[in-house]
């Protein structure tokens, strides 16, 4: 018999003596960003196999949330094995569509205070997964700022006040900048409409700085965000590094895609039988800061060299 037809048939037996079945895994999110191919590296990390041992069936809201719970009902119509959630508005949507399909949530904050668990370590029910706040990250945010815009007084920040979760972290920010001397003027940031309007009050508001939450409003608009930043001269921080890649001066968070690599691990238990009830939700053990040289450039902006050694990512 040839190495290869042996190959073959050992791989049919393997299939065979692991089940055959392919599992059915859903993905939910505002749209497919390249941090979700972390979540594909870790399933195949463990073994999975799109097309052989999985298949994936994707909904996307396209910076429109309000689009979520119909999205949900569909992947829970379907009958899936898991359904991986990103954003807390997603991971809601997915738990009121279903009891019965375990849930694992990516980029959460504040699960555990806005009813998607009971608590951190014993989240109840069908939701699990990981959370984006770690200890003291908005403080940690604002020293960044003061370090690269030792002037900044007044910063304008883009948020949606209808969000409990940035409601919350609202709180965090505002303590943390009158710790440090800064005063925020809010912008509602609900649509992708109000973002554009918000941008050119902002503008003319005096503020000195652009801050802008990572929800689905300011996401699909996050071009449009930084070029008006640039634009005003406003040095811009971000959540998120895909705000810098599109032109924003700075981001500090989580590393999203270590998180998504790291989703690919509840999945995994899951299937294997896991109860999600039964498994604690992590916090962040990964950050990054990542930088725009070029828009520092273009702010006459010089990047102080305690945060260049710092930075995980610099964007020329």
């Amino acid at each position: 018999m040839s190495t290869v037809l042996f190959g073959a048939l050992m791989s049919s037996s393997t299939d065979a003596q692991t089940g055959a079945r392919a599992f059915r895994i859903g993905t939910l999110g505002n749209e497919r960003t390249p941090v979700w191919e972390g979540f594909h590296q870790g399933l195949r990390e463990l073994g999975y196999v799109e097309g052989r041992n999985i298949s994936i069936e994707s909904r996307w809201s396209d910076g429109s949330p309000d689009r979520l719970p119909a999205l949900a009902r569909e992947l829970a119509a379907l009958k899936l094995d898991v359904i991986v959630a990103s954003s807390t508005q997603a991971i809601r949507a997915a738990k009121d569509a279903t009891t019965l399909i375990p849930v694992v949530m990516v980029l959460a904050s504040f699960p555990d205070k806005v009813g998607l668990i009971e608590s951190l370590a014993r989240p109840g029910g069908n939701v699990t997964g990981l959370s984006t706040l770690g200890p003291q990250l908005m403080a940690k945010r604002v020293e960044l700022l003061k370090e690269i815009v030792p002037t900044a007084s007044r910063v304008a920040l883009l948020f949606d006040p209808a969000n409990p979760v940035e409601s919350l972290a609202m709180r965090e920010l505002m303590a943390a900048t009158e710790a440090a001397g800064i005063k925020v003027l809010t912008f509602a940031a609900r649509t992708p409409e109000e973002v554009v309007t918000s941008l050119a009050a902002a503008a003319s508001s005096g503020a000195d700085a652009l801050w802008a939450f990572g929800n689905p409003a300011n996401f699909k608009g996050r071009q449009l965000i930084a070029d008006a930043a640039r634009k005003n001269r406003l040095p811009s921080m971000f959540d998120e590094g895909i705000f810098v890649e599109a032109g924003g001066l700075v981001s500090y968070g989580p590393s999203y895609y270590d998180q998504f690599r790291r989703a690919a691990s509840y999945v995994d238990k899951l299937l294997k039988g896991a109860k999600p009830a039964d498994l604690p939700v992590e916090q962040p053990i990964k950050f990054d800061l990542s930088l725009n040289q070029t828009t520092a450039r273009t702010l006459g902006l010089a990047i102080p060299p305690s945060v260049l050694l710092r930075a995980d990512r610099i964007i020329e």
